[in-house]
């Protein structure tokens, strides 16, 4: 059934979405004051793939207010916009992590939701800090930090390391689509 994920989250991968200056402009966005468009530092969704086609590519943005889930095409057309003109300080880069590594290796302690003098910007979640497998406390800042150096371009590479590397993969918006029709 679409929408249930693998037990193991096979069908899973973690998408952050950034750039160098961590300023990454997204549409159809809850959090908009500006007719749906966001400027986030970062942004984190999900998608799942459930079988061949594109079809079956679906993206889970808790922010977004297309629908939830939405179709992998439809969520880049309408809230990435590849084809929107932007500045190239705006382009967007993509960390693709296999949601089996990311739960293994990621891990928050949350210190991105205090202000310098250590108080909550926010109410934090009513869940635990995240802690990796091996004891890390924090490495948000690793899954964030992208520059145009670090994509891959080698699809047979992109494929290998995605299901491999402790921090995915790095894509352009040209590559998002290639990289999931290649996902088994």
């Amino acid at each position: 059934m679409m929408g249930l994920a693998n037990s193991e989250g096979l069908d899973l991968f973690v998408v952050f979405i950034s750039n160098e200056d961590k300023q990454i402009p997204l549409w159809h966005q809850k959090a908009s004051k500006m007719g749906g468009l966001v400027l986030w530092d970062y942004h984190v969704i999900c998608i799942q793939c459930k079988g061949k086609g594109n079809a079956l590519r679906q993206v889970w943005d808790l922010d977004s207010t297309l629908p939830f889930p939405s179709p992998l095409n439809q969520y880049v057309a309408d809230a990435i916009r590849p084809s929107f003109p932007l500045n190239s300080k705006y382009s967007r880069l993509f960390r693709v992590v296999h949601a089996p590594i990311f739960l293994r290796c990621f891990a928050s302690d949350r210190r991105h939701m205090k202000n310098p003098d250590g108080n909550w910007i926010s109410p934090p979640p009513a869940y635990e800090p995240i802690v990796a497998d091996d004891g890390t406390v924090n490495n948000l800042d690793e899954y964030i930090q992208m520059h145009a150096r670090d994509v891959t371009t080698n699809l047979g590479d992109l494929v290998h390391g995605l299901f491999s590397e402790k921090l995915g993969v790095v894509v352009n918006e040209a590559e998002l689509l290639d990289l999931f029709s290649q996902v088994p």
